[in-house]
């Protein structure tokens, strides 16, 4: 049986947005059946509802379980919106350039966090989480958001030198590849064990 995965974009872009295409074919290469839907235009944190609901009537009912979910930026904040409900699980969950705080980041201070998102059932849908972040993100998506995720999730904090926000318009990053990712992807992830995955 193919393994599944599920690639979701950032506010603003769609499947065909910086690496997802290249990910996508590369991932299929290696067996996994690969969901990468366009979603409708959103332009806050607070529209992540409208992405999950839209995920919930499009995606198949098999295809909730997934063995690998990625997303870029609000695509990293979609994965843990779905993964606080009851019908969605991940074996491995790969947020790159995310954030589980509303931008700006001057809410990061703060405990709690947005209705949406709840830290147990994230934690208890996912077995292993890695978060990919650069130390020049232009907005407030950087190290302190993905230290943010580590400590309360678990999981790998990967920090990058000088990757921006690992494609954007605004950096003009065309970022059509990212072989680093494809590694972590690749990473054996033990079925039914919580587990942190090694440093990088």
């Amino acid at each position: 049986m193919k393994k599944k995965a599920a690639l979701f974009h950032g506010l603003g872009g769609s499947k065909t947005s910086y690496w997802i295409p290249w990910l996508k074919t590369s991932l299929e290469a290696d067996g996994f059946h690969v969901w990468a839907p366009s979603l409708s235009e959103c332009s806050s944190f607070e529209d992540l509802d409208k992405w999950a609901q839209e995920i919930v009537a499009t995606s198949p009912s098999t295809h909730r379980d997934y063995d690998l979910m990625v997303g870029h930026s609000a695509g990293g904040s979609l994965i843990f919106r779905l993964l606080s409900r009851s019908d969605f699980t991940v074996k491995h969950a790969i947020s790159v350039a995310g954030f589980i705080k509303p931008i700006p980041g001057d809410q990061l201070n703060d405990m709690t966090f947005p209705v949406g998102f709840d830290i147990g059932a994230i934690q208890k849908n996912c077995d292993a989480f890695t978060f990919i972040h650069s130390d020049n993100d232009p907005w407030s998506c950087g190290q302190e958001q993905g230290e943010l995720m580590r400590q309360n999730l678990g999981g790998t904090l990967v920090v990058m030198s000088g990757e921006g926000h690992f494609g954007s318009d605004h950096m003009k990053q065309p970022y059509d590849t990212f072989p680093l990712l494809l590694k972590l992807c690749m990473l054996n992830i033990e079925t039914g064990e919580k587990q942190s995955l090694p440093n990088c």
